[in-house]
C-alpha cells in the first residue's frame, strides 16, 4: 500500500440510486458521521467530500445525490451533480440495494462508465435483508457479464460487513501522488453546513413523507461563547406550505422541540462541545422550483 515512504492518493465517487446506502457507506469509510442518513430517499442534496488517511495513502470520497426521476428544478440539479461527479475521479463505487432491481438511470450510468473505461467497484448493499443468500448469485453474474466491474463486493453497511474489503480494494488502487487535504481534515463541508444537515436529518426522520423534501435548513449564526465552552447555533427551517409549517412546529411546539433535542445531541456528539441550538420555521412557497431560493440555500450546482 505504501512504498519507500511515498504518498499515495485516490479519488472515488460513490454513486447509485436514492436510499441505496451511499451516505452510510461514506460515514463508515471515513469513520465519522459527516453525511446525513435517513430511511427516506434523496437525503443527500449536495456533493459531500470525505477524506480518510491510512498510512501514507489519502482516500478522497465524493458522496453524490442519488439517481432518481427529477420532478423539480432542485431535483434536476441534484441529478446533474450526481452524473458530473462520476466523470472526474479515478474510480466509482457503485451501490445497489440488492433487494431491488436496477433502474433505468443506474443502468445508463453503468453503461456509460463501462464505455468510458472507468473502473467500477460494484457494491451490492443490504445483504443482511436477503432471505436466501443464493438470490445474490444471479445478480453478481449479471453485473459481471454486462459491465465487467473492477470488483464486486456484497456488503451490509449498517452491520459493517464488507466495509474493510471495500477499503482494501481502494487502497490497492491508490497511485503515487501528493495529498490534497490536511491530515486532520475529514470533510470539505463548512461547520455551518454540517450543522444545517444534522438538523435536516432529524426532520427527515420525524416528519411525514410529504414534508421532508420540501424542507431546507440554513444556519443563520454559528459561534462559540467566549465565557463558556458552549457553541451557539441558530438555524432557519424553510418549508413550502403553511400546513407544513404547522406540522414542523407541532402541537404546542412539540415536534420542533423534539427535532431540536435530537439535533442538539447529534451536534454535541460531532463537535464535542455543549450546544445551544435555536430553531425557527419560515414558509417559502415552491422554493424547489425557484432559482433564487435554490441559490440562496447553497444548492445551486450550476455555478
Amino acid at each position: 500500500m505504501q512504498e519507500n515512504g511515498k504518498t499515495k492518493i485516490l479519488f472515488a465517487a460513490i454513486a447509485g440510486h436514492t436510499n441505496a446506502g451511499k451516505s452510510s457507506l461514506l460515514n463508515a469509510l471515513i469513520g465519522e458521521k459527516i453525511a446525513s442518513v435517513s430511511p427516506k430517499p434523496q437525503t443527500t442534496r449536495t456533493r459531500i467530500t470525505g477524506i480518510r488517511n491510512i498510512g501514507q495513502t489519502q482516500l478522497v470520497f465524493t458522496d453524490t445525490p442519488g439517481l432518481h426521476r427529477a420532478r423539480t428544478k432542485l431535483g434536476d440539479q441534484m441529478l446533474k451533480a450526481a452524473k458530473e461527479a462520476v466523470s472526474e475521479i479515478d474510480c466509482v463505487i457503485f451501490m445497489q440495494d440488492c433487494t431491488k432491481p436496477l433502474g433505468e438511470q443506474e443502468q445508463i450510468m453503468l453503461d456509460n462508465l463501462t464505455k468510458q473505461g472507468t473502473p467500477v467497484i460494484f457494491l451490492y448493499n443490504k445483504i443482511d435483508l436477503l432471505k436466501e443468500k443464493t438470490a445474490l448469485a444471479p445478480l453478481l453474474v449479471e453485473a459481471e457479464n454486462r459491465w465487467h466491474p473492477a470488483a464486486i463486493i456484497p456488503v451490509s453497511v449498517t452491520r459493517n460487513d464488507g466495509v474493510q474489503a471495500v477499503l482494501d480494494e481502494l487502497l490497492s488502487r491508490a497511485v503515487e501522488g501528493p495529498h490534497y487535504f490536511p491530515e486532520d481534515m475529514i470533510t470539505d463541508q463548512p461547520e455551518r453546513v454540517l450543522a444545517s444537515e444534522i438538523v435536516r436529518e432529524q426532520l427527515l426522520y420525524l416528519l411525514q413523507d410529504e414534508v421532508p423534501h420540501g424542507v431546507a435548513v440554513v444556519t443563520e449564526s454559528f459561534s462559540e461563547r467566549e465565557d463558556k465552552d458552549i457553541l451557539n447555533i441558530s438555524v432557519l427551517i424553510y418549508c413550502e406550505k403553511e400546513s407544513h409549517k404547522r406540522m414542523i412546529i407541532g402541537k404546542n411546539g412539540s415536534m420542533l422541540k423534539k427535532v431540536g433535542a435530537n439535533a442538539r445531541r447529534e451536534l454535541e456528539k460531532f463537535f464535542r462541545i455543549q450546544v445551544n441550538l435555536q430553531t425557527w420555521v419560515k414558509v417559502k412557497e415552491d422554493w424547489r422550483n425557484r432559482d433564487m431560493m435554490i441559490e440562496q440555500f447553497g444548492l445551486n450546482f450550476n455555478q
